[in-house]
């Protein structure tokens, strides 16, 4: 409805908004209330009003709006920033967390395994007693083998004991002194009858060199026989 008044309507709604404020500012202005006096009767006081604060803005929706983007975007940033806040604590309290969970596995896995001791060193066998044969034709020709044996030197017990009991029926201090060898200065001796010079070129190491000596003896004489027939086991007459 366009107004009466000459002008009024080419004002914007700013111009409006504002005439209408400074026209209710002024009538409050200049308001008295006039109210009963509490002196005497028929009397009256007269209070001031106090004029309405005036604001233009306050009917301008377009700064209302801006306004509130404002406060909106504020709070929104806020917000962002406690839930920022919030993630990183959590994060922290998490790394802290499995730290000391790991350092207590850690500890509880430590304290599982614990140092293998080493076994202790098993006690070293005693050696062996020497092995002890009889002084006699059994314990010669037993002790004989043994060493033939270590040496490599072949031959038996039936083998040595046939030929001892033919050549000296057992007796270690047997000699000839009638034979070839006896003749030629080199008489046989012992209990196979060995002379001296085939005694010293097959004596066998680790026994004695006295041609009397039955272990002596039988080794030689086997070292001779094993050279010449293979065999003690192979000799079945003067050798």
């Amino acid at each position: 409805m366009r107004s009466t008044v000459s002008g009024y309507s080419r004002l914007t709604k700013v111009h409006k908004f504002s005439a209408a404020g400074i026209a209710a500012a002024g009538v409050a202005a200049v308001a008295l209330a006039v109210v009963p006096s509490g002196s005497s009767e028929g009397e009256q006081q007269a209070i001031g009003v106090k004029p309405v604060a005036w604001n233009a803005k306050a009917f301008d929706t377009e700064a209302q709006r801006d306004e509130l983007v404002k406060q909106s975007d504020t709070a929104a940033g806020k917000a962002r920033a406690e839930a920022e806040a919030k993630k990183k604590a959590a994060a922290e309290a998490k790394a802290k967390a499995d730290k000391e969970r790991a350092e207590k596995e850690a500890a509880s896995r430590s304290a599982a395994r614990q140092p293998v001791k080493a076994a202790p060193a098993a006690p070293a066998a005693p050696a062996p007693a020497p092995k002890v044969y009889a002084n006699n034709l059994d314990g010669w020709i037993r002790e004989a083998l043994d060493i033939m044996k270590a040496k490599g030197i072949p031959g038996s017990y039936d083998g040595i004991y046939r030929n001892i009991m033919r050549e000296s029926t057992g007796n270690p201090m047997a000699i000839n002194n009638w034979d070839s060898n006896a003749a030629a200065g080199t008489p046989s001796k012992g209990l196979l009858q060995v002379i001296d010079p085939t005694f010293k070129a097959y004596h066998v190491e680790g026994t004695s060199w006295d041609i009397y000596d039955p272990v002596a003896n039988i080794t030689a004489a086997c070292n001779y026989a094993a050279a010449v027939y293979g065999s003690m086991d192979n000799v079945n007459s003067a050798y």
